[in-house]
């Protein structure tokens, strides 16, 4: 009942209404973001986006669904937008090798901090498997993401990204089915961690 009330007094207009509504899925709409698109600072801009897409088009919100799932699909919506302005775009990455005339060199970065090595192998295996879901199509990213990461229903994932039960179920399938393949090819993986 508090939701519905913060959601009507949002839709006349009332900022702080709309602030105390989002407070309770701003971790989530983040974590959804940083999946999507592996970089925090994409992350946090493209929330910061969603929410005001998010609070300009209240209006539009007619309880159909839940507020979450509605705020949840204009969250994934942004980032599928991040995404395919990015393909435009020409990224370099510290991981990439430099080219040379004597061929190719690793780049090497100095770690200052002394971490124990579980630490940094647990980190090890979350950047792979960020690569790893990174390297799927959008599609696949989204559903593997809202699934199997942020435990959303099938329904509601059917919800934020507007198609049927059955095709969510499918993308599932297809994308969990090309996760393992990348995973088990080893492209992003050391043999040390490929244990499927």
């Amino acid at each position: 009942m508090q939701e519905k009330s913060l959601i009507h007094k949002s839709q006349q207009g009332h900022i702080e209404s709309f602030e105390n509504l989002i407070k309770n899925y701003q971790k989530l709409a983040f974590n959804i973001a940083y999946r999507m698109l592996g970089n925090i600072e994409d992350a946090k801009d493209a929330t910061q986006d969603a929410f005001l897409k998010a609070y300009k088009n209240i209006d539009q919100f007619k309880e159909e669904s839940t507020f979450s799932t509605w705020l949840y699909k204009i969250v994934t919506n942004t980032c599928l937008d991040v995404l395919r302005k990015k393909k435009k775009i020409k990224i370099y990455s510290y991981d990439q090798n430099i080219e040379t005339e004597k061929g190719k060199v690793l780049r090497e970065i100095a770690d200052e901090e002394n971490t124990p090595e579980k630490i940094v192998e647990k980190n090890e295996i979350q950047k792979h498997m960020q690569q790893a879901i990174d390297s799927l199509s959008e599609h696949h990213r989204s559903v593997i993401i809202l699934r199997d990461i942020q435990g959303f229903s099938y329904e509601e994932i059917a919800k934020i990204l507007n198609c049927s039960k059955g095709t969510v179920k499918s993308r599932i399938n297809r994308a969990r089915q090309a996760l393992k393949k990348i995973i088990k090819s080893g492209e992003l993986f050391d043999k040390d961690y490929v244990k499927i």
